[in-house]
């Protein structure tokens, strides 16, 4: 088994630089870490986590606590996640631990249980909610983590997220520039914070624009093509408010949406523009469905490398401000935005009609 000694008198590096260097202490260069990390994968180098407690007081294991076994159609997103964390942790020296909890567990009892004789040194927080009950455990308990997403202020913690409100922002404002005043939004769960911040985005956008929020037109729900085929459904059948634009939260739900309006005989953008936000799932792309549709685009899997090195460096005490990091953000347009004629446009449209002007 190659050890520490061994790496040293291959590379030439003194023990101490070699396991400073795998451990990412922030006195390493870039390329000596790298450069220490390329031989320990190329001799098979693993780190006795006895020996690193021992000597640190930490096992060198991260973890992610799952509620419950995902559902099926969220398969290979699960893989995404479970490989993306693991393979980008392991490249910075550290073991990855998954643990799926049983989901009539309290969901404190099981980080209590985990975090018990220092088994696992941190923690990613997935899918994060207002007041969420993990972080107030972990903060008292002072063990690190990093959460893919944020909560409600103050932003004392370590974090990788987007600009959730700026999403619904733009996608709003996107519509009502092309004249759309009736807009629905498909948001997501009710209580989880990016949903809530992609809320107060699309109030604004339309405030700003001088426009009321319609009863019923915003939806909390979950991402899912039931949820999209369901609210089709409901606001463009025969009692609907039938809104002449609708922004969806996820490519899930604008997949049950653009189902619902085919079935119901309308079409896109003819008669209803569709906006998505595009997170890159695997299999559910925006440019792919039969009218590609106009998106915000940022692939999740482009956070699996952030947030593992987040929260390594969080577990060697980096300061809070490299501990922070707001993810990039496109918007590209494409065909699933129609403009809407103003008023003055559909009456002279409706009178050359009556006159027989073509």
């Amino acid at each position: 088994m190659t050890t520490l000694r061994d790496l040293s008198r291959h590379l030439g590096l003194s023990v101490t630089q070699v396991s400073r260097a795998l451990n990412n202490h922030s006195d390493v260069s870039e390329t000596t870490r790298e450069r220490v990390q390329a031989a320990a994968r190329e001799l098979g180098y693993q780190p006795n986590v006895s020996a690193r407690r021992l000597v640190t007081g930490r096992s060198g294991m991260l973890g992610l606590v799952l509620p419950d076994v995902p559902p099926e159609p969220e398969d290979s997103m699960f893989v995404q996640i479970v490989g993306g964390l693991s393979q980008h942790l392991s490249r910075l020296g550290r073991q990855f631990v998954l643990h799926i909890a049983d989901p009539k567990d309290d969901i404190v009892e099981v980080y209590r249980r985990l975090t018990s004789g220092g088994a696992i040194d941190g923690f990613v927080l997935l899918d994060p909610e207002l007041k969420d009950r993990r972080v107030a455990f972990l903060r008292q308990a002072g063990v690190p983590f990093v959460i893919h997403g944020r909560i409600e202020e103050p932003h004392d913690y370590p974090f990788y997220d987007i600009d959730n409100r700026g999403v619904a922002e733009t996608l709003t404002r996107l519509l009502i520039d092309a004249g759309h005043r009736r807009i629905a939004f498909l948001n997501g769960p009710r209580g989880r914070t990016y949903a809530v911040s992609r809320r107060q985005g699309y109030r604004s956008a339309l405030a700003d624009a001088g426009l009321r929020e319609e009863a019923g037109l915003h939806r909390f729900g979950p991402m899912s093509e039931g949820a999209g085929l369901l609210a089709g459904a409901e606001l463009w059948g025969p009692q609907g408010p039938r809104p002449t634009g609708v922004v969806c939260g996820s490519t899930r739900i604008a997949a049950g949406l653009l189902r619902a309006l085919e079935a119901l005989g309308l079409d896109v953008p003819g008669d209803v523009s569709v906006v998505v936000h595009d997170d890159a799932l695997p299999g559910l792309r925006a440019e792919a469905f039969a009218t590609p549709l106009t998106a915000t685009w940022s692939p999740l899997k482009d956070g699996w490398p952030h947030l593992a090195r987040l929260l390594a460096d969080a577990v060697d005490g980096a300061p809070l401000e490299r501990l922070q990091l707001v993810g990039e953000v496109q918007l590209i347009e494409r065909r699933s935005v129609a403009p809407v004629p103003s008023r003055s446009e559909a009456s002279r449209a409706l009178t050359d009609e009556r006159s027989g002007v073509s």
